[in-house]
Formats: C-alpha cells, structure tokens, sequence
C-alpha cells in the first residue's frame, strides 16, 4: 500500500511538471509541500538571490520522494550548475555551493603539528568548497601537495580530517 502512494505521488508530480501547473491544495488530504521555484531562466553560473525563486505547491510527499531543493534558504546563495526554468522544483544536483579558493590563485597553506608550524604559500590546481580536499603546488618548491579548504580561504596541510 505504501509503494502504491509513493508511485501515485511520483505519478502526480510528473503530471503537474508536464503541465506547468502548480497542485491543487486538495491533492491530497495532508495537505500539498510548498517548494521553491524559479519565477526567471537561471543559466549556469548564476548565483541564486531570493528575487528570482517563490513558493509553489506540489502533491504531499513531493520532497520526500525525489531529490529536490524544500526550501527557500537552501538556494540563496548557491551557483547553478544547470539551467533553472520557472515553475520547475529545482534538482539538488543542480545547484552546487560557491567555491572558497579559485583554481591557479595564490592562497596561504599551513600545516600545524603539535608544536610545529608552518605556513607557506601554494597555487590550488583545483577550485574548492568548504571541507574539500585539493591538490596544490608548493610556490617555492613545485611540489604537489594535498590540502583541505578551510572557512578563511586558505589550505590545511597535514592530518585530513
């Protein structure tokens, strides 16, 4: 029985996506989910401010049922990574957080071992998010070394945790 409701509330949300059309509150009897939706074409590369999204209704169990972004803070801010049309919920593949360091921009490395510390500068290879892990050549040395992105925009050295 409950795989009959997942399907009919698939079933449902392909409809409505078909037809463009927003669900009707009396879809179900819990009520229908409210998500964000671009009310503009956001291209790839964009950031997403809170003008170009608004709130639209869908089948209950909607966000539940597939990989969707269920509110609106969640997409303030991000990049989108594929274009957005209005009216459609928004894949969570496709937005993407901004990166913290840019590719080939010199940022400062340290490696902080008990007593020991170091800091020296490095060229990322790789652009990076909050908490990931990227390659990075030494500037005085050339050797490659792997980093991980940290809140203030530099790279930690050492024990990856």
């Amino acid at each position: 029985m409950r795989e009959r409701q997942r399907l009919a509330a698939i079933a449902a949300f392909i409809i409505m996506a078909a037809c463009g059309a927003p669900a009707s509150a009396d879809d179900d009897a819990g009520g229908p989910d409210v998500l964000p939706v671009p009310t503009v074409t956001i291209y790839p590369g964009d950031v997403i401010s809170d003008a170009m999204h608004a709130d639209q209704g869908f089948p209950a169990g909607t966000s539940a049922n597939a990989a969707i972004v269920a509110t609106r803070r969640d997409l303030v801010g991000m990049i989108v990574r594929r274009t957005l049309l209005p009216g459609k919920p928004v894949a969570t593949n496709a937005i993407t957080e901004p990166d913290l360091i840019k590719r080939g921009t010199i940022v400062r490395a340290f490696l902080e071992d008990g007593g020991l510390s170091m800091t020296t500068l490095v060229m990322p290879l790789q652009s990076g998010v909050l908490g990931a892990i990227i390659q990075c050549r030494n500037v005085d040395s050339g050797r490659v070394i792997m980093g991980m992105v940290q809140a203030d925009g530099s790279i930690r050295v050492g024990t990856l945790q």
